[in-house]
């Protein structure tokens, strides 16, 4: 007896359906993480092509259009040096970006293998990495970025003056370095306790499970169980913390280069031109309007898409 073929629309039915795909169907029903998501993309493709789109370049100085209003030659008016603010807001972004990408990356791969060791082997690497974890989160972030930036950036500073009188490479007059490699580290050593906390978290749910029993009743050690069934399994949660992160990242960069402890100009950085903007906003609101409100934008996009990815990925956990 021959099987009945099932239409299409009952054999779409039966088909199954992977915990991802279902997660973006519910994501694109959440018209505020769809705005949140295009918002983001946007941010990313200004960040990779934008400074190459722009009309002007970011240190030209024009000093006959100094502190112009905003107008068709210039869509956000130019600064106090006669720079497009256009330009240099386009080319904050890349600066935003770049330094939210590199730290959020560090600090996810510093708290995943912390967290997974915390909750999968228990005491005493439990105890030892939540003390460490508990230690960083009680010393306050701008005190500990001051800290590093103070004890490391002059030093620094001075030994590749050194490297350049001595080999006379360019290369070491570009201390534009110096700032990112600083603002990379300090940054990831205050954002990777939240991520730890919630891998930890994750991992002691998940090492329970039948399915990690079975996997050591097969005689599987515990780093292959880790990478191919902890982890994997914990990613979700992780993912959602992710892309708040991202912002957090941003705004803290922001913060830091407007108290002078990020990267400093001529580079531009949103934290930066808010900081210049601020003491003539009086006079020429724009220098200040413009970064703060893409500074703003992308925090609230990210903001959006957090919460929609935990709507998606965690649907028992919404409303």
């Amino acid at each position: 007896m021959s099987a009945i073929p099932l239409s299409p629309v009952a054999a779409q039915e039966e088909a199954p359906v992977s915990l991802w795909r279902d997660a973006w169907y519910r994501l694109k029903r959440n018209k505020l993480a769809v705005f949140g998501l295009i918002v983001v993309a946007i941010l990313a493709f200004t960040a990779i092509f934008g400074p190459y789109l722009t009309p002007y370049d970011y240190l030209s100085q024009d000093l006959q259009a100094r502190n112009a209003v905003p107008s068709l030659q210039h869509l956000f008016g130019t600064d106090d040096l006669g720079r497009d603010v256009f330009s240099r807001v386009v080319f904050g972004t890349r600066t935003a970006f770049l330094v939210a990408v590199i730290v959020t990356v560090i600090a996810v791969f510093i708290g995943t293998i912390l967290g997974a060791i915390a909750g999968f082997f228990g005491n005493p690497f439990d105890r030892v990495i939540m003390w460490l974890t508990d230690m960083t989160m009680s010393v306050p972030n701008l005190l500990l970025v001051v800290v590093i930036n103070a004890s490391l950036k002059s030093p620094i500073t001075k030994w590749m003056e050194a490297q350049y009188l001595a080999t006379l490479n360019p290369f070491y007059r570009q201390t534009i370095w110096v700032d990112f490699i600083l603002v990379f580290g300090s940054m990831a050593l205050i954002s990777w306790p939240p991520y730890a906390r919630l891998v930890r978290a994750q991992v002691l749910s998940i090492r329970s499970r039948p399915y990690i029993t079975a996997a050591q009743a097969l005689g599987l050690s515990n780093w292959i169980i880790m990478k191919r069934y902890v982890i994997p399994n914990a990613l979700g949660p992780l993912i959602v913390s992710v892309s708040a992160g991202l912002g957090t990242a941003m705004v803290l960069e922001s913060a830091f280069s407007f108290l002078g402890i990020g990267v400093n100009p001529p580079t531009p950085s949103w934290g930066n031109m808010i900081s210049d903007g601020l003491r003539v906003w009086q006079h020429y609101p724009h220098l200040l309007a413009a970064p703060a409100a893409v500074l703003g934008l992308a925090s609230v996009a990210f903001s959006f898409l957090g919460d929609g990815l935990n709507d998606a990925l965690n649907p028992r956990g919404s409303k």
